[in-house]
């Protein structure tokens, strides 16, 4: 199928988390948009082409801002609307693109909608926007469903009428003060058309979509029992061992939740408002789906334009797996005229510096703390993390990149728990650390108060006394710096054009090597094993020094040829 040349195609995307990106307020230690704006040229500097926006909507912050009281509005913690727009021309004077996160699959119990909801009687239409039922048993005291949230524990609440007496149930996948709502009532999807409008109309290119999968359920709410998965956003995948996970075949069950056939009707209808506006604007969908053949029904011609490969995110480092899922990434979203998507980390998931040396298994959401079983080994992973990174800028597509992986930072483990703020950590009575880890606001000043994320020194979450040498200062201009080496990554990848280009495989390799050629760049990749030897050719990246014409363990090298 013939693809277009959109910039959305082949962008290097900066995932942005706001509450730790940089406090430019400097008043209470959180991340604001004024510090967004003030910070904008070092992404330039870095490489990057977007950045995409975690919400910063109106919220009480029970769940990181993904509990939204309001869609079209700022919250004070980040700043006003005047604040947003200022900091949006920034970024497009500076030629980055800018994307927004957008959660349609629930709102804050603090939402008007719902508030309005709980005001009003039981059938009525406010009723109607959320997925209000009966409980079973004699007297209603037992849920609606067994469904099980993905934070852990039951995922409905019920309610008390103003008599007193027990009431209805609600419906939450997530934490009870996030309730989900009914897309299958027409006014519900009549609010989200404008809410796009609202955003677009201020110049914003487009939209990432939180839990894209979620949004239809299964007609009649039937009771579901997920394989033992370990609470994955996708419902079966996680948990499972990862050579599994990389067959490009893998189908879990569908839970009655997500990845509904109905719910692309929905995306068809948004694809519609973008198309009403010049410029090429984008959707991204937030979908845990397998097989990636599955999960390309997302981007279809008339559908959203970007998926997240989870798939990739999730493949551990070897060879062989990773040759199966590249192959399977390309086949399915080439198959649907759509660019693959490659992902190492982002605000839900353990950084890959630590992910990718854990020496248990660590299932999706659960996070590491402390007492977590397979600690990382920090050096190795580390080495690790390079090499993949290398390998994934060179791969054809659109590449996403999670702040503070250009400067190599670890998963936080040792938080405190008084300053743990996910809801897993609580739902599960703390047995899962959850996300907090992988949030911890970055260093950008090895010797500044909170390493300058905030001129008064404060930090939502802390930051470990060890991150100097992660500064963005103290990488700066240093040869073999993880910053460094993502610079020379995303400036030879944009002057070759590798976004746009064509992955060949190159025989002759031990199964242990991931070797390719894209354009007049050959990547050799060792994922441990057998040393192999480099073509002819400039070597124009390594993410690891070495001697002679050998690439040693965990390395990953770029050649011009």
């Amino acid at each position: 199928m013939t693809m277009g040349n959109e910039w959305w195609r082949s962008a290097v995307i900066y995932q942005i988390y706001p509450r730790s990106f940089a406090d430019g307020q400097g008043d209470d230690g959180v991340g604001d948009l004024i510090g967004i704006a003030e910070r904008l040229p070092a992404l330039v500097d870095l490489g990057v082409d977007a950045i995409w926006l975690s919400p910063f909507f109106t919220s009480p912050q029970k769940d990181g801002g993904y509990d939204v009281a309001d869609y079209c509005d700022v919250d004070p913690l980040f700043g006003t609307i005047a604040d947003f727009e200022a900091m949006e021309r920034r970024a497009h004077e500076l030629g980055l693109k800018v994307i927004v996160d957008l959660v349609p699959n629930h709102t804050s119990d603090q939402h008007i909608w719902f508030v309005e909801a709980l005001a009003a009687e039981e059938g009525s239409p406010e009723r109607d926007r959320y997925l209000f039922r009966e409980g079973k048993g004699e007297h209603g005291e037992l849920p609606p469903n067994n469904w099980e949230s993905v934070f852990g524990g039951p995922a409905w609440t019920r309610l008390t009428r103003a008599d007193g007496t027990p009431g209805q149930w609600y419906l939450h996948i997530f934490d009870t003060s996030q309730p989900d709502l009914n897309w299958e009532n027409p006014w519900v999807r009549d609010q989200f058309r404008d809410i796009l409008r609202f955003w677009l109309d201020r110049g914003v290119d487009g939209f990432r979509v939180d839990v894209a999968h979620g949004l239809i359920k299964e007609s009649g709410l039937p009771d579901y029992t997920a394989p033992e998965s370990g609470g994955s956003m996708g419902g079966g995948a996680v948990g499972l061992e990862p050579e599994i996970l990389a067959h490009a075949d893998y189908d879990p069950p569908t839970p009655p939740y997500w990845a509904q056939d109905r719910v692309h009707e929905i995306y068809r209808d948004w694809h519609t408002v973008l198309e009403e506006y010049e410029g090429d604007r984008v959707l991204c969908a937030e979908a845990w789906v397998e097989p990636l053949a599955k999960l390309a029904r997302w981007v279809r011609p008339d559908e959203m334009h970007q998926a997240f490969n989870f798939s990739y995110l999730e493949t551990p480092w070897s060879g062989p797996t990773m040759r199966r899922v590249i192959d399977a990434s390309l086949e399915a979203f080439t198959g649907v005229g759509a660019p693959s998507t490659w992902v190492l980390s982002n605000h839900d998931v353990v950084r890959h510096a630590s992910r990718l040396a854990l020496t248990a298994p660590n299932p999706q959401g659960h996070g590491i703390g402390p007492k977590s079983p397979g600690q990382p080994v920090r050096a190795l992973g580390l080495t690790r993390a390079r090499a993949a990174t290398a390998l994934m800028l060179a791969l054809p597509g659109s590449a996403y990149i999670y702040q503070g992986e250009e400067l190599g930072l670890p998963e936080v483990i040792d938080l405190p728990d008084s300053a743990r703020q996910d809801p897993t950590w609580f739902r599960t009575n703390h047995e899962r650390y959850g996300r907090d880890g992988c949030r911890v606001p970055i260093p950008w000043e090895a010797d500044s108060p909170s390493y300058g994320f905030s001129t008064v020194g404060a930090s939502w979450l802390p930051q470990p006394a060890d991150w100097g040498p992660y500064a963005r200062d103290a990488q700066s201009g240093v040869p073999g710096s993880t910053l460094e080496l993502y610079r020379t990554a995303l400036a030879v990848r944009a002057e070759h054009d590798l976004g746009l280009g064509e992955l060949e495989w190159l025989p002759g390799y031990p199964e242990t090597v991931v070797a390719f050629r894209n354009g007049d760049i050959v990547v050799i990749a060792n994922t441990g094993g057998a040393e192999p030897t480099l073509p002819e050719g400039v070597v124009v990246l390594a993410s690891e020094p070495f001697i002679g014409r050998t690439v040693p363990n965990d390395t990953a090298v770029w050649l011009r040829v």
